[in-house]
């Protein structure tokens, strides 16, 4: 399996991202050097696609086929590209405030801790529709692990689109997110623009 091991912060600084969006608190003082250097038309719809793709941990081929799934969609393909994207189950999964950071938020998928409709699903791109319950397993709540989750996470908004019982550490999806809803500093325009190439 393929897995970026680059430096979080590294790749934040890099991409122009704050560290927030990836469930990390940590800041780097560190500057880019290359700051004052422009940067060319392709060269920013490449850097709003990593960026996408650094978010929500998703490799190219995947991260392709999204776009192109979003395209047969009716709508606008960015917004449908965005959609998809929040809907994921290891987001929805860090969104509720069950996990600290987005990779932990996979890796609890990956490791059968996680109900969808009272069933067990281990797979982080899996799609929740509006109306599903996301739910951690009775076994796995009582663990430590989840009261020092749930200490960090606390204090973390939920989007409107979920709704989440931070004690049974269940969640309803109400609706899937509008683009407005989304809080994530992507351009997907841009991508758009790159893969209509």
């Amino acid at each position: 399996m393929a897995i970026d091991r680059t430096p979080v912060l590294k790749r934040c600084r890099s991409l122009g991202l704050d560290p927030v969006y990836l469930g990390i608190d940590k800041k780097s003082t560190r500057q880019l050097r290359r700051a004052n250097r422009k940067i060319s038309e392709y060269g920013l719809q490449l850097r709003e696609k990593q960026k996408a793709k650094f978010i929500y941990g998703v490799l190219e081929k995947p991260f392709r086929n999204y776009y192109e799934k979003a395209d047969r969609q009716p709508g606008m393909t960015g917004e449908n590209l965005m959609k998809m994207l929040e809907s994921r189950l290891d987001n929805v999964v860090f969104r509720l405030g069950f996990a600290r950071t987005r990779k932990e938020a996979r890796q609890i998928v990956g490791h059968k801790h996680v109900l969808v409709n009272g069933k067990q699903v281990t797979i982080p791109s899996y799609r929740v529709k509006a109306g599903d319950t996301v739910a951690i397993k009775e076994n796995k709540k009582s663990g430590p692990r989840y009261k020092e989750i749930l200490e960090t996470t606390g204090g973390r908004l939920v989007p409107e689109w979920l709704e989440a019982d931070q004690e049974n550490l269940s969640g309803n999806v109400k609706e899937l997110p509008t683009r407005e809803m989304i809080d994530v500093p992507v351009d997907e325009m841009l991508i758009v623009e790159l893969y209509s190439k």
